[in-house]
């Protein structure tokens, strides 16, 4: 009877909701939210102000989106698709990430080199920090301790400590850092370095660069899956994938136009990768490095950042 039970309850229980992709369209001004099981968009939202970066906080709840040209960050209840705020943050807001609590979020401001922190609840600014020239990428680290900025117009990564909003070292990179990626371990960062058409690896324990990799041309984002590093080739519509051990080069996926944001499943058994030319959204299959599908999303998506929401089991 106990087996029974437990079978039925099984049976009735409600399915487990996929993980879905939020994706930035900025000449379309649109959010596409993209169902990963079904691989289809399931919902659209207008965001104004040409959107570009996104960062959906670890436990799904709320979705970050910079509007460029509106000057502004749009917070997003992520399970209702509702907008709760609309945050006037001026300057040029690019980059976006998330502490790994929920809040608050950390805004890369363009034009006036500065890190602006919002609370994710109020939408009230809570703080900055100055940083180097046109800061783009941002990146916490898992235990939430360190924020990173890839400062592209200075050539280096600004290290600041989130408790206290200090600027506590800044590491030189390749040439024009844009896209920075944090390890699962909290150990290594990634910056893509569009001018040097590289990827530098930094050692966050000791703050230094301690290995480079050559990639495509233009490199914009990376993202990390089953001990590989997946970067975006932007003017070779490619994806260069290199094992983050050895550093030897695995393969160069074709892709569709321009490609930018780049994300990985939670599984590792996929990356994403928006399109901005192409206006797809391209999934490569990491076990045999091809991709497997395509999915049209509106005009220009960009998806710069953590774009991948984790759903409730």
């Amino acid at each position: 009877m106990l087996a029974w039970c437990a079978l039925l309850a099984l049976l009735l229980a409600p399915p487990a909701h996929a993980d879905e992709a939020f994706i930035t369209s900025q000449p379309a001004q649109l959010l596409s939210i993209v169902d990963l099981a079904s691989r289809t968009v399931v919902a659209t939202l207008p965001i104004p102000g040409k959107p570009a970066g996104i960062a959906v906080s670890p436990d799904g709840a709320r979705a970050f989106v910079t509007s460029p040209d509106g000057k502004a960050l749009t917070i997003i209840d992520a399970a209702t698709r509702a907008v709760t705020h609309r945050v006037e943050v001026g300057g040029g807001p690019l980059g976006v990430a998330v502490h790994p609590s929920g809040s608050p979020a950390y805004v890369a401001d363009w034009y006036q080199h500065r890190i602006l922190a919002v609370d994710a609840a109020s939408g009230a600014l809570t703080g900055e920090v100055k940083v180097g020239d046109s800061p783009s990428g941002l990146a916490v680290t898992p235990d939430g301790a360190l924020l990173l900025s890839a400062d592209r117009d200075s050539d280096a990564v600004s290290l600041i400590d989130t408790n206290t909003l200090t600027r506590l070292a800044i590491v030189k990179v390749g040439a024009r850092p844009f896209g920075v990626t944090i390890d699962a371990a909290g150990a290594r960062a990634y910056t893509a370095n569009v001018a040097s058409n590289d990827v530098s690896i930094l050692d966050l324990a000791t703050r230094k660069v301690v290995a480079t990799v050559e990639v495509g041309q233009r490199p914009y984002a990376v993202a990390l899956a089953k001990g590989r590093a997946f970067v975006t080739d932007q003017y070779d519509s490619t994806v260069t994938v290199f094992d983050t051990r050895t550093l030897e080069k695995l393969s160069v996926i074709p892709v569709g136009d321009y490609p930018e944001g780049i994300a990985s499943s939670r599984d590792g058994a996929f990356v994403y990768v928006a399109c901005w030319e192409a206006n797809t959204v391209e999934i490569i299959d990491t076990a045999t490095l091809k991709v497997v599908e395509t999915i049209a999303v509106a005009d220009g998506p960009r998806a710069f950042g953590a774009f991948i929401r984790r759903t409730p089991d």
